[in-house]
Formats: C-alpha cells, sequence, structure tokens
C-alpha cells in the first residue's frame, strides 16, 4: 500500500507523530485500564516500538489504530487546552497529550495507563466527570474571564477602541486535581480543588457572601488537608490548593465581620 495513503488515512496524532520520528525506537509494553459496563475491570496488554519522543497519546492513538478498535478514550485539542485526555500513567495523573514516553519511563519498560480516579468509570479510559462540571457550576465557575480577574504575566497593550480584554480561565477542568485529591477519594460529597479554585478565583467577584457560605462547610474549605497532590499534578498553574488557603482566610474574615454585624 502507498506509504502517503496509509499516513492520509490515520487519525491526526499518530500522522502528525509519525512525520517527525526519529530512527531511534524504543520497545515498550503497555498495560492499559479495560473495563465495558458491568464487567470487571482488567489490563490489557499491548507492545509497541515506538519513539520516545512521542507522547502518551500518542501510544494509545496507536494501539486503537492497528491493535484495537473497541479502546475507549478520550481527546480533542492535542496540546493541553482542552483538558479531554487526563489519565493516570503509572500512577500518576497526566495529560497524556503532553507527557513525553522519555520523561515517564525507559526503553524496555512497563506502562500502566488506568482512568482518573475518585469519578465514576464509563468504559477503559473514560470516566463520567458530570459531578465536577456541576460543581464548577455551583460556585460560579468562568470559562472567560477579565485580565482584571486573571492577569496574565506578559504585557499587555491597552485596547484600542477602549474596551476591555478578556481571556480563557486557566484552568481547564481536566480533572487531575479531583484524581490526585486524598480527600475525594474518601469523601465523594467534597467540593474539591478545582470547584474551591474557581470559587477564589472568579465566583468571589459575582456573588462574594453567597460562595463564602457555600464554601464555609465542613465539604468545603475545611475538608482540605492541605497535602497540595492537586497542586503538583495541575497542568495549567492553576495553584489550586494555595487558593484554597486563600479562601480560607476570606471565610474567617467574612466570619469576624458577622460576628461584629458587618
Amino acid at each position: 500500500m502507498n506509504s502517503y495513503f496509509v499516513l492520509k488515512t490515520m487519525p491526526y496524532g499518530i500522522r502528525n507523530t509519525l512525520s517527525v520520528m526519529t530512527a531511534t525506537l524504543w520497545t515498550l509494553k503497555f498495560l492499559i485500564h479495560r473495563q465495558k459496563g458491568d464487567s470487571a475491570p482488567n489490563f490489557q496488554e499491548f507492545t509497541l516500538e515506538i519513539d520516545p519522543n512521542e507522547y502518551v497519546l500518542d501510544a494509545v492513538e496507536r494501539v486503537w489504530a492497528f491493535d484495537d478498535r473497541s479502546l475507549t478514550f478520550r481527546h480533542a485539542c492535542h496540546h493541553s487546552v482542552c483538558g479531554a485526555c487526563g489519565m493516570r500513567v503509572n500512577g500518576v495523573e497526566k495529560l497524556s497529550c503532553i507527557t513525553r514516553l522519555r520523561d515517564i519511563t525507559t526503553n524496555g519498560s512497563v506502562v500502566k495507563i488506568e482512568p482518573l480516579r475518585n469519578f465514576p468509570v464509563i468504559s477503559d479510559l473514560v470516566v463520567d466527570m458530570g459531578s465536577l462540571y456541576a460543581r464548577m457550576e455551583t460556585v460560579g465557575a468562568k470559562q472567560i474571564l477579565t485580565l482584571a480577574q486573571a492577569p496574565l504575566t506578559e504585557d499587555v497593550y491597552p485596547s484600542k477602541n477602549g474596551g476591555e480584554f478578556s481571556r480563557l480561565s486557566d484552568c481547564i477542568e481536566c480533572g487531575l486535581c479531583i484524581s490526585a485529591c486524598p480527600v475525594a477519594a474518601t469523601d465523594p460529597d467534597y467540593l474539591g480543588p478545582a470547584p474551591l479554585a474557581a470559587a477564589q478565583q472568579n465566583g468571589l467577584a459575582e456573588n462574594p457572601k453567597t460562595v463564602l457560605q457555600l464554601v464555609d462547610s465542613e465539604e468545603g474549605v475545611w475538608r482540605c488537608h492541605s497535602a497540595y497532590e492537586c497542586t503538583a499534578v495541575c497542568p495549567s498553574n492553576v495553584q489550586p490548593a494555595w487558593r484554597i488557603m486563600d479562601l480560607r482566610k476570606k471565610v474567617v474574615g467574612q466570619r469576624i465581620k458577622s460576628f461584629f454585624g458587618k
């Protein structure tokens, strides 16, 4: 078969990666979590000859394309913007599209790929993240923020028409922080790092009194154990743990004001 035709019929991520592959390949064994419906979870083994400069998502796509079309996983943008491809790679929460193989393993090793924790598994590597989205909405999280709410580190030239610039929120709602959180693993009612961080960043700006009452609860800021696992895995530098600590300060301040009738 014509090699050009083969490349053109491959998924975009594989096609784009194969076009820049190096001559040195690694032999890696992938153990991928499989689970359909109510069946018991298990791991299926796939061995690939693969360029170590490729990404975990490239490997998963290759397994789907050439070995098993029943493998279920999420992906979209391939450059850490959509947050769809969150997985656990060798036990650590990662965005698989930006996790380079040579950074997490060595030639001849095993790469274990699992779905995110603390969410119901729908199929294989796909989890139901509806609870996260609902809680983000509850605290007033927004996907688009003004620069006053979410300033950039780079200088921004003033708008020509005098209007205010806006930008996408840093949080891409990937769920990695929820998966890594030890509290979320033991308390399904805990609001979680991403919703609490969103409450601190933009929920307070819209409805501060209501949001502070919401997070000042057993399942809110006081349930956090300050493990900072959420910040360690966040791919967008949201710093959810720091934001939760800052939210605690604001809650205490509100309590003091209420005590004095303010």
